[in-house]
């Protein structure tokens, strides 16, 4: 019984790892389609608490809800399964352009198949909204939280300080009869809050050559404080190996980032194709497993503990207003890329064609990509628009 569910998550996850373009909203939405809507493994009340709780702990969060998916379903085996099913394809896609790049120095033209897969992901993004609002927005109150989540993130604020902050005002409001005397003391820790978790220095160092462990070393501390989004990532690599150790240059970093952009899966694969690019094989492998490895450990010391959130008043109201937030987080990025993507109506055509055929027709989001992905080159290629 447990070989058939390791062998259906590995092929689950292979698949998305193959197919989840367009960042960490958009695989969690095509995650969330699998398991929850289409196989029914999980509620969406329990895939939201998991999606909270990857929220609040340092690493990629699409990658940590596979891992979390895995685990609710097999344990530390399926934990490993899902979670390095999910990272496969994009290391081995990210391998062969690290490798064409450092052979031609260049990488393929994708960017009109790219064009189009973008406009699908909104689409993508704003279906799993729709299914995972219903259970969060049970009150009014919630869906301000969410709306204020949207706006503050649009205007700047820091991630992890609204999911913190919504937890908080979770708590309050869900045990607001018997917390009027503690709800000032609770507020009180905000800042605090937000203090400890701004970025960490120490990446600094002198410049020496490249080695395999300190490569390896520089990986692993940025996937243990990682948190927010692909641009984080972006400053602590400028930092770090184009500003202090020199071990990369600022043309070859934004070619990582763009090679992290037009790739499925798990955007940090960035670091597969930059451990490459300075240390060839050996270095992508100490790249990839330095990134990837705390959200491993994270989720399964965090695990065995998300269940049993929701037998606490406090720790349900904190879930609740976490979840909140997570929604206005994911809605706030549906815009930010909304405002860069439609900006023509060929573009347009293809969200609505989109959006149409994942809510009202329930075509599986795969498709829906692949579809995409082609009307993209088409539009393109007859001039009707440029990616």
């Amino acid at each position: 019984m447990t070989g058939s569910i390791l062998k259906e998550l590995a092929l689950l996850f292979l698949k998305l790892g193959t197919v989840a373009f367009g960042g960490p909203a958009a695989h969690i939405a095509m995650m969330e389609d699998e398991v929850v809507k289409r196989r029914g493994w999980i509620t969406h009340e329990h895939f939201l608490d998991l999606l909270g709780a990857t929220n609040l702990i340092p690493g990629p969060n699409s990658t940590e809800m596979a891992i979390h998916i895995g685990y609710v379903k097999a344990g530390w085996k399926g934990l490993v399964v899902a979670g390095a099913c999910f990272i496969l394809p994009a290391v081995a896609i990210t391998l062969v352009l690290a490798h064409l790049y450092v052979t031609f120095g260049t990488i393929p033209e994708v960017g009109r198949f790219i064009w189009g897969i973008r406009s699908a992901v909104i689409a993508v993004i704003i279906s799993a909204l729709v299914r995972l609002g219903r259970p969060v927005i049970r009150s009014p109150f919630m869906a301000v939280v969410s709306v204020g989540v949207v706006a503050l993130n649009l205007l700047h604020v820091d991630e992890i300080v609204l999911l913190i902050g919504s937890g908080i005002i979770g708590i309050v409001w869900a045990n607001r009869l018997w917390l009027k005397q503690s709800a000032a003391m609770l507020i009180s820790f905000f800042p605090l809050a937000a203090t400890s978790l701004s970025a960490p220095s120490g990446l600094a160092g002198v410049a020496d050559p490249a080695t395999v462990t300190g490569l390896g070393l520089f990986f692993l501390k940025i996937g243990s404080i990682l948190y927010g989004s692909g641009y984080v990532l972006t400053a602590f690599l400028q930092g770090g190996l184009v500003d202090v150790r020199h071990w990369l240059t600022q043309t070859q970093l934004l070619d990582a980032v763009a090679v992290g952009q037009f790739t499925p899966g798990p955007v940090l694969s960035t670091a597969t194709f930059i451990g490459y690019v300075i240390l060839g094989l050996p270095g992508a492998a100490v790249s990839t497993t330095g990134i990837f490895l705390p959200s491993f450990i994270f989720v399964l010391i965090l695990g065995p503990f998300v269940s049993r959130l929701r037998t606490s008043r406090l720790a349900s109201g904190f879930l609740d207003g976490v979840n909140a937030a997570s929604l206005g987080l994911m809605a706030a990025v549906c815009i930010t890329l909304g405002m860069s993507t439609l900006t023509g109506v060929t573009s347009w055509v293809i969200f609505i064609l989109a959006a149409f055929a994942l809510i009202r027709w329930n075509v599986h989001p795969a498709w829906v990509v692949a579809g995409s992905a082609a009307a993209g080159w088409v539009f393109s290629a007859l001039h009707f628009a440029s990616p």
